[in-house]
């Protein structure tokens, strides 16, 4: 996967709008994505940086990757997805037409095989979208697999990205939600697509389940225990459980929906209780 996503990124088309190099954090001691980047790095006239961050934890990997960028603009991608030949351009355009502090853009599912009728049902894998321009001001729309930030967003921070989701996921949810509240603005972009493929291991029940858990768990770390977001995840469990034995024999992709749903406000109370039933994502 790390191949195809450098392949899209070296084509870019830049209309000569900028420049730009690439960077590429391997979080493995054992260092397995080297040879991979080290063979772009010999056959690309693109500068191509390669450097390993050997503790496990993307918070870390993705403080590295701000660390060894040199140029005026950090623009995220993981190494899962693949981008649209104008990807960068078209963020870059946006982040000019409404003088913005960073943009965002979809990340679209990509199925290399035929997925489970119930994943495409259920549309788990499709994320929420908007008009270009559209001012994001809540962080649960915000994440790093697509988008441009200035390096002004990142002044006088060592450490951008908390350590402390570095296994759970919801650094990026973290770290926005923060810059917002500072004042930072950040737009949408729908033309500045990239494709995340999904393969075979993340469409199964229990990677859902288990990522709803983990969203749950992080989102406490933003939201008072005394909340209406926690008033509405006691109904919402209340409603959901129940009503699964009825969703189930109704149909695969409404049961999985809505077991997700109910998973995500479980664990959500359940961390305000102090128990953590899920710790790191499963493809970690």
């Amino acid at each position: 996967m790390l191949a195809k996503a450098l392949d899209g990124v070296i084509s870019q088309v830049t209309a000569s709008e900028f420049s730009y190099e690439v960077v590429v954090v391997d979080n493995d001691r054992r260092r397995l994505a080297e040879d991979t980047a080290l063979r772009f790095q010999s056959t690309n006239e693109l500068k191509i940086i390669y450097d390993c961050e050997p503790e496990q934890n993307i918070a870390l990997a993705r403080n590295r990757a701000i660390q060894s960028a040199t140029g005026n603009f950090i623009a995220f991608m993981d190494d899962d997805e693949f981008p649209d030949e104008e990807w960068l351009l078209n963020l870059y355009k946006t982040y000019d037409i409404f003088n913005a502090d960073g943009v965002l853009g979809p990340v679209k599912p990509h199925f290399e095989t035929d997925p489970p009728q119930w994943i495409i049902k259920s549309k788990l894998c499709e994320r929420s979208s908007f008009e270009t321009g559209t001012i994001l001001k809540n962080s649960r729309y915000t994440r790093t697999g697509n988008v441009l930030l200035s390096r002004d967003v990142f002044h006088g921070q060592e450490s951008p990205f908390d350590p402390h989701f570095g296994l759970s996921g919801g650094e990026d949810t973290d770290f926005f939600k923060r810059k917002i509240e500072k004042g930072f603005v950040f737009v949408w972009c729908n033309e500045a697509c990239v494709y995340e493929t999904i393969p075979p291991e993340r469409q199964t029940r229990t990677y859902f389940v288990n990522r709803a858990f983990l969203r749950g768990m992080t989102t406490v770390e933003h939201v008072s225990f005394i909340s209406f977001d926690t008033i509405k995840s006691i109904i919402a469990v209340l409603l959901y459980t129940p009503a699964l034995p009825f969703l189930y024999i109704a149909g695969q992709h409404l049961f999985i929906k809505y077991l997700t749903k109910d998973c995500d406000h479980l664990g959500k109370l359940l961390a305000y209780c102090g128990l953590k039933v899920v710790k790191k994502r499963l493809e970690q």
